[in-house]
């Protein structure tokens, strides 16, 4: 069973998880995270989020983090160096479901806590919280294709192929596609969620002279909207994340409409209080916690107030503004910024 909840209402007054025991001693956990992505915005925010709240969480002693560009294959490696580190609980963001499923199982068996953040895992053992990523691609996409009218050549620019969010997702804009049978895609591209690869995707199809009429990007967005006003190319509707380049563009950019659906790399610091209430004896009710998105769009005068109070930027342009998760999160600003663990 999975429980869906609204980033501003997640789990307000009767919480299914209760928060960090604070008869806990403190500095007595330590905490292994595994992430395959380096480099991405996103995930730097994430990594950050995760430091953030050991240290203000005041239990974990120490963070061994296995930060690096890998597939599955290498984070099945990462995985069990940490089980032989015999850390008290792992928070991951899986590259590949399958993949590592066989890792997440040793852990449990290890009696080690194994939380998965942003993307599901298949392992039962585990526990989820993660940004609900159909309902991410979804909400985005319809809201792409009526204000396409309903017809034309959509640009599809997804995430990392066998990602379980990037499949998500795929079912996600597929859903809204087939509400829309005139709306065709003209190209589909796999950007593996780096900024780089993307812009050249984004300028080599632009140089093929195709005309599309909407771009739908996995977050990687800001860089786009810049290939189009370099290329001084059309500026079709484009939908992304919560990222505050992307935000302040919305804000900004003459003749651009577009919409920013919430994702917050936040959640890795979710995933530490899951993984510390769980290790305080405090299980949560489902064994799946998902934050339901929430878009903002600049076609409307509400939509545009909400990109004015959202954008902030004093961040870097690719990390979601989102910085925080009410209930999950007690870390300040300044302290995911300083991105700084327990004993750094």
């Amino acid at each position: 069973m999975k429980k869906h909840l609204t980033v501003a209402s997640l789990l307000a007054g009767a919480a299914l998880l209760a928060s960090v025991g604070a008869s806990a001693a403190a500095g007595k956990y330590t905490i292994g995270i595994s992430n395959t992505v380096q480099g991405n915005g996103w995930r730097e925010e994430m990594i950050c989020a995760m430091k953030a709240q050991a240290l203000a969480s005041g239990e974990v002693a120490k963070l061994n983090i296995a930060h690096r560009n890998t597939d599955a294959a290498g984070q099945l490696e990462d995985i069990r160096n940490l089980i032989s580190a015999k850390v008290d609980a792992i928070v991951v963001n899986p590259a590949d479901p399958a993949g590592i499923k066989a890792g997440l199982e040793e852990a449990t068996k290890a009696g080690i806590v194994v939380v998965a953040v942003d993307q599901a895992v298949t392992e039962p053992s585990a526990y989820i919280i993660s940004n609900n990523q159909e309902q991410y691609a979804y909400l985005g996409a319809k809201w792409l294709f009526q204000q396409m009218g309903g017809k034309g050549e959509v640009f599809y620019m997804r995430g990392a192929a066998g990602a379980s969010a990037d499949s998500d997702r795929d079912k996600g804009f597929k859903k809204a596609l087939a509400e829309f049978p005139d709306v065709k895609v003209a190209q589909e591209v796999f950007t593996g969620w780096q900024q780089d690869q993307a812009k050249q995707q984004i300028l080599s199809f632009l140089a093929t002279g195709t005309p599309i009429n909407g771009i739908w990007t996995s977050g990687i967005d800001n860089v786009i909207v810049d290939a189009l006003v370099e290329q001084q190319a059309p500026m079709v509707p484009v939908v992304g994340a919560d990222n505050a380049g992307f935000v302040g563009q919305l804000n900004t950019v003459k003749g651009l409409v577009g919409a920013a659906v919430t994702n917050p790399g936040s959640i890795g610091g979710a995933g530490v209080t899951l993984a510390l209430q769980i290790l305080d004896g405090k299980k949560p009710a489902q064994q799946t916690v998902l934050v339901n998105p929430e878009l903002w769009e600049n076609a409307t005068d509400a939509g545009k107030a909400k990109l004015k109070s959202a954008a902030d930027p004093s961040l870097s342009p690719e990390w979601p503004v989102s910085i925080s998760i009410p209930d999950w999160t007690t870390y300040t600003k300044d302290q995911i910024v300083a991105c700084k663990g327990p004993g750094e």
